[in-house]
């Protein structure tokens, strides 16, 4: 294998955050105005807004180590944690909110969220949604959608690895991710199309912005893509991490699988005419059942555990996470299946305390005082 450029692997994390009420542990209608202005002050262009003024986002700087990433990583969620605390307010991160109500929220007064709202009408303002994406930077000469079609059998573990919504306007949904659901009312959502190559990409995207389907590319919310402004894949199909060492975990995996997949041509090539339909199978067990389901490995012919699914993504991937000292954000994706995902955490409490006579609505804050307690990493971690 040839020598990597410099730059090559590199990766960012942009994680979506609920701000709550300390109060009423709901997601306000409306956030101070001058909350954003506070948090730039400190942190610059790393926090942002996003659509509903209940949601902040923090978009890291570029990563070559794991263990910068969770220095960095942590210090944000601290230090916007700490804004909010003064603004009377808690950050919250989980795919969605289990007791806020998307039609009691307000969206951001920008020219793009006001497009985003004006074209989609209430699937617009029912985005009380919030994810994880992680970018990775491929080399220069490698087509980012030939990778991204190689990589996209991967994505539905990526999912059951992160679930974090399971409730949704005060309810329990029954899925352990219902983020992931409610995007699918959303166009040019979920899994993409084979696409031949970044040129035919182009062509697709040119297409809708001539006919005013779309600005530009961003305008494309699938599960993968390639990104806009920078030379990265960009992984979207992740519910936003509860615990910071999750969303690390889950951004050391894709890093490697890219650059596994560049190492060896041969991986993923493999397609059918069946292959998307059955991606969109495994994302549907994986909205289910999270860490239970049994992905449909079509090659085989059978459904596998995804434990299995995760075995095989470590140990194809150990060569990469040799070469990037990631062994132990990897090992971490373990804990994750022993302890479960947030989505887990969350309907143990909420059903032990209405097992132990809480009503719904108590034991629903009491799931918001957890996530926003968890969210936030502490000091010595």
């Amino acid at each position: 294998m040839a020598a990597e450029p410099f730059n090559a692997y590199t990766f960012g994390l942009e994680e979506e955050f609920f701000l709550v009420s300390r109060k009423t542990r709901r997601a306000p209608s409306r956030v101070p105005k001058g909350f954003l202005k506070l948090c730039r002050q400190r942190f610059g262009a790393y926090v942002d807004h996003e659509l509903l003024q209940s949601q902040i986002e923090i978009c890291s700087p570029v990563f070559d180590h794991v263990a910068m990433a969770h220095m960095e990583m942590k210090r944000l969620r601290r230090g916007v944690a700490e804004l909010a605390d003064a603004a009377g307010l808690r950050l919250v991160a989980a795919g969605t909110h289990p007791l806020s109500a998307w039609h009691q929220q307000s969206h951001t007064e920008k020219s793009r969220y006001e497009r985003i709202i004006d074209d989609f009408q209430m699937i617009g303002r029912r985005n009380l949604l919030c994810g994880l994406h992680v970018h990775v930077a491929s080399p220069a000469n490698v087509d980012r959608v030939a990778l991204m079609n190689r990589l996209m059998p991967w994505l539905p573990l990526f999912l059951a690895l992160s679930t974090s919504s399971p409730f949704w306007n005060r309810r329990c949904t029954g899925l352990l991710s219902y983020r992931q659901s409610a995007y699918d009312e959303w166009p040019r959502a979920g899994i993409p199309d084979f696409f031949a190559d970044e040129a035919e990409y182009r062509t697709f995207c040119e297409l809708l912005k001539r006919v005013d389907a779309i600005k530009d590319a961003s305008f494309l919310w699938w599960a993968i893509r390639p990104a806009q402004h920078y030379p990265t894949l960009e992984l979207r199909i992740a519910d936003a991490c509860t615990h910071l060492d999750d969303a690390l975990a889950l951004a050391a995996l894709f890093r490697c699988l890219v650059r596994a997949h560049v190492r060896r041509p041969e991986l993923g090539m493999a397609r059918t005419a069946l292959t998307r339909r059955i991606i969109d199978e495994n994302r549907w067990r994986a909205k289910r059942f999270g860490l239970d389901a049994r992905f449909i490995d079509e090659h085989a012919g059978e459904a596998v555990e995804c434990a299995r699914v995760l075995d095989a993504a470590i140990k194809l991937v150990s060569e990469d996470a040799q070469q990037f000292g990631c062994e132990a954000s990897l090992r971490h994706l373990g804990t994750i299946f022993a302890r479960g995902t947030s989505a887990h955490e969350q309907l143990a409490l909420y059903r032990s305390l209405r097992e132990a006579g809480s009503s719904k609505a108590d034991a629903l804050r009491a799931v918001v005082d957890w996530l926003a307690e968890t969210s936030i990493p502490a000091s010595a971690e």
